[in-house]
C-alpha cells in the first residue's frame, strides 16, 4: 500500500474511532473518582460530642461515640475536631437498647439472644441546618433513626459485651454511611 493512500485512510480511521469513543467519554463526565466525591464537599471538619443515652449500661454512650469517630476518620475525608466551631456537628441519642431471647432450650435457658440498639442521629452545619445526603435532601427535623443488631450465643462463648460491641460497630457503620452524598 502506498504512503499517499495510507495518509488518506488515517484521518478516516481516526474519525471513526473518535466517533465511537466520544459517547462513552461523555457518558462518564459526571463521575468522580475517590472518596472525596462520596461526601458533601462543603464540610471539612466534624465535632462529635459524647452521645447521650438513657441506658443504665456503663460507658455505652462513650463506646458508641468512639466507634463513630473511628469510622469517620477511617472512611471519610472529614477531620474530627474537639470544638463545636467545626463545619458540622454530629449528635446522637441512644433511644433504646436491649436484648431479647431468640431461641431457648428445653429448660427455658436462652440459647440465642439478640442485642438491639435504636439511635437518633442529627448532623447539622454551622448555621444549624440539617445536613442530608449531599445537602440536597434534608433529614427529618427529628433526626434519622438508626438501628443495629447483633446475635449472641452464650453456648459458644459469646458475651453480652462482645455482642454489644458488634451492634455498636454496625450502628457506627450505618451512621457514617448516612453521611455520604446522594448519587
Amino acid at each position: 500500500m502506498s504512503h499517499a493512500r495510507l495518509n488518506q485512510r488515517f484521518p478516516r480511521l481516526a474519525m471513526v474511532v473518535l466517533l465511537a469513543v466520544a459517547p462513552v467519554l461523555c457518558g462518564c463526565a459526571g463521575y468522580q473518582i475517590g472518596n472525596q466525591s462520596l461526601y458533601p464537599s462543603h464540610i471539612r471538619t466534624v465535632y462529635v460530642p459524647t452521645f447521650d443515652t438513657n441506658s443504665f449500661r456503663r460507658n455505652l454512650g462513650e463506646r458508641l461515640t468512639e466507634a463513630v469517630i473511628k469510622e469517620i476518620e477511617l472512611k471519610t475525608p472529614y477531620k474530627v475536631v474537639n470544638t463545636p466551631a467545626a463545619d458540622s456537628v454530629l449528635t446522637a441519642y441512644l433511644v433504646s437498647e436491649g436484648k431479647h431471647v431468640v431461641a431457648e432450650d428445653a429448660y427455658d435457658d436462652p440459647r440465642q439472644l439478640e442485642m438491639n440498639m435504636k439511635i437518633e442521629v442529627n448532623w447539622i452545619d454551622r448555621r444549624g441546618q440539617m445536613i442530608g445526603p449531599g445537602g440536597t435532601v434534608p433529614l427529618p427535623s427529628e433526626g434519622e433513626i438508626v438501628t443495629g443488631m447483633a446475635d449472641m450465643t452464650p453456648e459458644v462463648g459469646q458475651s453480652i459485651a462482645s455482642s454489644q460491641q458488634q451492634a455498636i460497630q454496625r450502628v457506627a457503620e450505618q451512621i457514617v454511611a448516612m453521611m455520604e452524598a446522594s448519587w
